[in-house]
């Protein structure tokens, strides 16, 4: 199997523990994440060979970094190094009816200041067959958008399938333009395109009709109108996928997810997870099971779509931003077996 490549920027996370919020907080738990480097410690759990591409500071935080994503089998040969801090996010987790928070401090961390020619995308794509980015690299700063511009351009170039989430992170865009202004131009260089109803309205000013986002159900086909209109607008798309959160509360969400190939409207089993340890992460387990799905069962992408959902499902059972399952336990969820029994 030909490797996945993964880009983006992975941060140190400072999170409150046992549900405290930040005033009352005396300690915090500190663990590492960032969307495409969660993607890939899913990919790497799963057996698919996978480099993180990045910049990081020559500093204890940065080698830390590098050696926790090399533990779980990442490849991090190609980093690179230089910059001067490692950016960082602080997360109070919600209860019941007060939704979690996250502060982002990443303002002049290495990839914000990463500038195209920095990373030898020839030498990174060798022997390489998909390509994965998200919404929040360009959002960091104009100079992370153009090297991720670089990165999209080379890929085509090499026909490496390219895959994106839109993630539309509101708190981020603070560099002068607006998602709306520089995502269409890389989503259109983009086969497989992940999001929901809010990232698509957001970054590519196109809404869902007939859909309650605030509802406990989100009926899944109200979606395909979003979908047909993102391959309308981006030819080379050739996949669509939404991820369908209904929010009880902050402990209690259903969760499943619909494809659309341009023909086919694929939906998944919808799970109900009543007592959420961790949500952060929970679209990037998805991503990175999506990814495994569709290069396992190419031809599948009914069994492709429920094993994304199978799989982030779990990762909302899991502390800390990476989904650390393997493809036996996915597929046990898929299979039915949600009893939680002791396995001994």
């Amino acid at each position: 199997m030909k490797k996945v490549v993964t880009f983006g920027e992975i941060m140190l996370r400072l999170a409150t523990p046992d549900f405290l919020r930040f005033g009352q907080s005396e300690v915090y738990t500190a663990t590492f994440g960032g969307g495409e480097a969660n993607v890939a410690v899913s990919l790497a759990n799963y057996g698919v060979p996978v480099d993180f591409i990045s910049r990081l500071p020559k500093n204890d935080l940065g080698t830390a970094c590098m050696m926790e994503l090399r533990k779980f089998g990442v490849g991090v040969e190609n980093l690179v190094w230089g910059g001067d801090r490692l950016g960082i996010y602080f997360l109070e987790t919600g209860a019941v009816s007060r939704g979690s928070k996250v502060i982002y401090d990443r303002a002049n961390s290495a990839v914000s200041e990463i500038k195209p020619g920095m990373i030898d995308w020839d030498k990174v794509f060798e022997n390489a067959g998909w390509f994965h980015w998200t919404g929040i690299t360009p959002a960091i700063s104009q100079s992370a958008a153009d090297v991720c511009a670089e990165a999209i351009r080379k890929a085509n170039e090499k026909r490496i399938t390219v895959s994106c989430d839109l993630n539309f992170r509101k708190n981020l865009w603070k560099y002068g333009k607006k998602a709306s202004e520089v995502m269409p131009e890389l989503v259109a260089g983009t086969d497989i395109v992940l999001g929901n109803e809010e990232d698509a309205a957001m970054v590519l000013g196109i809404k869902p009709e007939g859909v309650d986002v605030t509802a406990g159900h989100v009926e899944a086909a109200a979606y395909e109108s979003v979908s047909r209109q993102i391959m309308e607008r981006f030819p080379r798309c050739k996949k669509v996928i939404t991820t369908l959160r209904g929010s009880v509360n902050a402990n209690h969400n259903s969760w499943s997810g619909v494809l659309w190939d341009g023909k086919t409207l694929f939906e998944a089993p919808t799970y109900q997870i009543t007592h959420i340890v961790d949500r952060v992460g929970g679209g990037d387990s998805f991503m990175g099971g999506l990814i495994y799905g569709l290069l396992t069962w190419p031809d599948n992408s009914q069994k492709a779509l429920n094993f994304a959902v199978a799989a982030s499902c779990l990762k909302h059972t899991i502390y800390g931003d990476f989904n650390r399952v393997t493809v036996d336990e996915v597929e046990k969820l898929m299979g039915g077996d949600a009893s939680g029994r002791v396995a001994r």
